[in-house]
């Protein structure tokens, strides 16, 4: 993989670019931490579902882009330790130069390689994998694959998360779903659409959850109080959907 990083500026916000308008990531230059695009905010439902405050001890991000992720977990989360799988070394640079990607150290390891070879080799064990790769034309390859989710499956802890974001040209995700409700044997969910296009899928591996709308709501209002995060329009948008029969929400 090789592709030309484009930076550009408008009201206050910096974008990341792969050679294309697809914008790959951004950052409120004035508040370099917070969540700027909805679907990263959403991707960090799965606090929501466990909300316990020392999860995830440790954390498996696929693909790096403007490092929101990576930074929102490096600041809010100081005792995870975060493990980043980027292919492309001129994406970890552009994140370093232009974005505050934070330095290595004991809480903060950068891979530079393959995310789906890393998944297939790795013994270790994360609470939490995110997955967020894309190439310039929001093509995803061997990260949305079945062999990639069951190796994801297998490479998460008993209180283990999957987060995909799901972004293509063609806004249609049934195939993906088929594949991860096969590869988690039922266990996955897709929110409702965000706004921008992108949807957000879980899967959860290891110990059941079983939440109530009410207790997804005090989560919500905890996570907005620590973190400033506030994701109460994705609780909104899931409570009205069919995912929460009997207004409890489980995985």
């Amino acid at each position: 993989m090789s592709v030309d990083i484009n930076i550009s500026e408008e009201a206050g916000v910096r974008y990341l670019h792969f050679s294309s308008d697809w914008i790959q990531g951004a950052m409120r230059i004035a508040r370099p931490w917070a969540l700027e695009l909805d679907y990263t905010r959403e991707m960090m439902a799965g606090l929501l579902l466990r909300p316990e405050p020392q999860w995830p001890r440790s954390a498996l991000l696929i693909g790096l882009g403007a490092a929101s992720l990576t930074k929102f977990l490096h600041r809010h989360r100081p005792d995870t330790r975060i493990t980043v799988v980027e292919i492309e070394p001129a994406v970890v640079a552009a994140a370093r130069q232009y974005f505050k990607l934070p330095d290595e150290d004991e809480r903060l390891d950068i891979v530079i390689g393959d995310g789906a070879d890393y998944m297939a080799k790795t013994r270790r064990r994360f609470d939490l994998i995110m997955t967020d790769g894309y190439d310039e034309e929001a093509r995803t390859g061997m990260l949305d694959s079945l062999p990639f989710y069951l190796n994801a499956k297998a490479a998460l802890s008993d209180e283990g998360l999957l987060v995909a974001n799901l972004l293509s040209s063609r806004r249609d995700f049934r195939n993906t779903i088929v594949r991860l409700t096969e590869a988690f044997d039922g266990r996955a969910l897709a929110f409702p659409s965000c706004d921008s296009g992108n949807t957000v899928a879980v899967a959860a591996a290891g110990e059941e959850i079983d939440q109530t709308l009410e207790e997804l709501r005090e989560n919500t209002v905890n996570l907005k109080r620590d973190t400033g995060l506030n994701l109460l329009t994705t609780l909104t948008r899931l409570a009205r959907s069919k995912s929460c029969p009997g207004g409890r929400l489980v995985l």
